[in-house]
């Protein structure tokens, strides 16, 4: 079992269906021990039932840009480990409003908002977990090809989470003497809470489905079992990377194309939308 033995936290898990609860799983089936957080009382009633499904007795609150939680979550990850191996950040959010429009029209405040929960809390978040950290332990984030391409609707997350995958670089630098590897997996379009968010989702998932190499969509498993590898040692000699698993969609230059009754090239997206 590749994580038998690891003791690590999940970090904004919201129910069955997100992507931090497929790498919980997949964590869990190869033997660690793990961890979760909540950010309010709404949300506890779903992360506990989650945590007993896991066999997990240790939950605890943490608003990622509270300080005193953060602070809080050293102290809890000490007495209740001693130490620990890894830390999943699966947080996000930026205000309804700015992700509908046009981004020139972002706020101030809905920028600060969408760029400190997103991209500085993975700095934040680590920086609370180093003292609690054994060496050549692991790091990993959530992140989307809204970051360094336009995706529409994604709007200021985009802008964010572009910064979040510069902190996974800046992290891994800082990090890496100690022989801790910080990456982000960058997930195609999934069926998740976040998502909801995002305007003409449904509309995403057809194009990607439709012009990805594999000709589908990932599952909440396929990308958990890509962060296990990347939190376990399997994965000892690689930091600082952005891991995409999208059934290959990153790699395309354009939409996918097939040929016509006639015999001519054209997009797939025409022929079966």
């Amino acid at each position: 079992m590749f994580m038998k033995g690891k003791k690590g936290l999940i970090v904004g898990i919201a129910n069955n269906k997100s992507i931090a609860y497929g790498i919980a799983k997949a964590c869990k089936e190869q033997g660690a021990e793990l961890a979760f957080t909540y950010l309010n009382e709404q949300l506890e009633k779903r992360v506990r039932p989650i945590a007993e499904e896991f066999g997990c007795d240790k939950v605890y609150e943490l608003d990622i840009n509270n300080p005193a939680h953060l602070e809080a979550l050293t102290a809890s990850l000490e007495k209740d480990f001693g130490k620990i191996d890894f830390v999943v950040h699966s947080v996000a959010y930026a205000p309804k409003e700015a992700l509908t429009g046009k981004f020139v029209d972002t706020t101030k405040e809905a920028f600060d908002i969408a760029l400190g929960t997103s991209a500085y809390s993975l700095v934040s978040l680590s920086r609370a977990c180093l003292p609690v950290m054994n060496d050549n332990g692991s790091i990993l984030t959530l992140t989307y090809l809204g970051g360094p391409r336009y995706v529409p609707h994604y709007n200021v997350m985009g802008v964010a989470k572009a910064a979040l995958e510069a902190c996974v670089r800046y992290l891994a630098v800082d990090l890496g003497s100690r022989g801790i590897r910080v990456n982000a997996i960058s997930a195609g379009p999934i069926k998740t809470l976040a998502a909801s968010g995002i305007g003409d989702f449904r509309m995403i998932l057809n194009w990607n489905e439709i012009n990805a190499p594999l000709r589908k969509n990932v599952t909440t498993d396929e990308v958990g079992n890509s962060g296990m590898y990347l939190l376990s040692d399997l994965a000892s000699g690689v930091t600082g990377e952005i891991h995409y698993v999208d059934a290959g969609y990153s790699i395309m230059g354009m939409g996918m194309d097939e040929t016509d009754e006639e015999g001519h090239t054209v997009l797939a997206w025409d022929m079966k939308k």
